[in-house]
């Protein structure tokens, strides 16, 4: 079977299900950290070779690296509980290598976490974490 049968434009995958439900729930965290919080997004889904930050927000003292989760529901645990040991680390390299293309300095750089769950009304309930890792 050909692997690129199955691929859309610029050779992306179609979108599924989960991959909607994130990008709603960035969306939603996105206008958490800017209406609820009044922070400003600095960058939003930034790429390096080593992998991609959700979020990358000023909190008007530090810039603040937000890994987004969302979840339909709670059978698999919080959306939280998905940010592992080894997710951390590379949470830290890439805030280190987003500081480092920014002129930041990388202890000036706090690691949240949002996680999303979907409610019964198409909203969602949202659980913020302030240094992650």
């Amino acid at each position: 079977m050909n692997p690129s049968r199955n691929r859309g434009p610029a050779g992306r995958r179609p979108a599924n299900r989960k991959d909607a439900l994130g990008r709603r729930g960035e969306r939603a965290a996105a206008r958490y950290v800017t209406t609820r919080l009044g922070w400003t997004i600095l960058d939003r889904n930034w790429r390096c070779p080593d992998g991609e930050l959700d979020l990358v927000a000023f909190d008007g003292l530090l810039h603040v690296v937000c890994e987004v989760k969302t979840r339909s529901g709670l059978g698999y645990g919080a959306p939280i509980e998905a940010i592992t040991t080894v997710k951390a680390a590379r949470l830290r390299r890439l805030a280190g290598r987003w500081a480092e293309q920014h002129g930041v300095s990388a202890h000036r750089i706090r690691i949240d976490a949002i996680g999303l769950v979907g409610d019964d009304h198409g909203g969602f309930a949202i659980d913020h974490v302030r240094e992650v890792c």
